[in-house]
């Protein structure tokens, strides 16, 4: 029996296939591939890490000054991919970016390591470096600024968070018989359909 058997909402297939990743020797079961398409119609992908989802949507946080920051800003429709190699899985989101309130920035900030907190005010993510050494000048600068430890949110640091328009599971299967299974949101409801692989 295929698991979107199990599940109407395709969220709650989601998690247990995340609580799978995180069980088996995945080394990131959260990182997943975002893409953006740039104002010129460019697409431009990278792995981030998904901080945590719910019925609102994938939630990850970035430099917003950054390219796909940028990106975001002309066209915010993205697409999400988390493949587990252990697991012979994969999920395919697609859905609009939108930035979280301030104050939930503000909270996940603090609970980032320290060192992770003064990396966000060193790093012109995106721009040109000169040298490592360069980077390494930013970090004592700001580490110096921040001695005592409080560090505040740089105001081109925050969160997006991606509201789930559409999303397909994917599992391997022998012979390339792969199972695909999509579910788009029409009216605010969930219909599922079966792909061919």
């Amino acid at each position: 029996m295929s698991d979107h058997e199990h599940f109407s909402n395709p969220l709650n297939l989601f998690d247990l296939w995340l609580k799978e990743a995180r069980v088996s020797d995945e080394i990131y079961p959260e990182a997943m591939c975002l893409s953006t398409v740039s104002n010129l119609g460019r697409p431009s992908s990278r792995i981030v890490l998904m901080k945590d989802f719910s019925e609102s949507g994938v939630t990850f946080y970035t430099n917003t000054e950054s390219e796909k920051g940028r990106e975001i800003k002309d066209n915010p429709w993205v697409a999400l991919t988390f493949y587990w190699k252990s697991t012979k899985k994969q999920v395919r989101i697609e859905g609009k970016a939108t930035p979280v309130d301030a104050e939930v920035s503000d909270q996940y900030f603090q609970e980032r390591l320290l060192e992770s907190k003064i990396s966000a005010w060193a790093s012109k993510q995106s721009e040109q470096l000169s040298s490592p050494e360069e980077l390494e000048a930013r970090m004592e600068a700001y580490s110096k600024k921040f001695k005592d430890g409080v560090v505040p949110r740089p105001p081109h640091w925050g969160g997006y968070c991606v509201e789930v328009e559409s999303i397909e599971f994917w599992k391997e299967r022998p012979f390339r018989l792969h199972e695909r299974t999509l579910y788009k949101r029409v009216k605010g409801e969930w219909v599922v359909e079966m792909l061919y692989p």
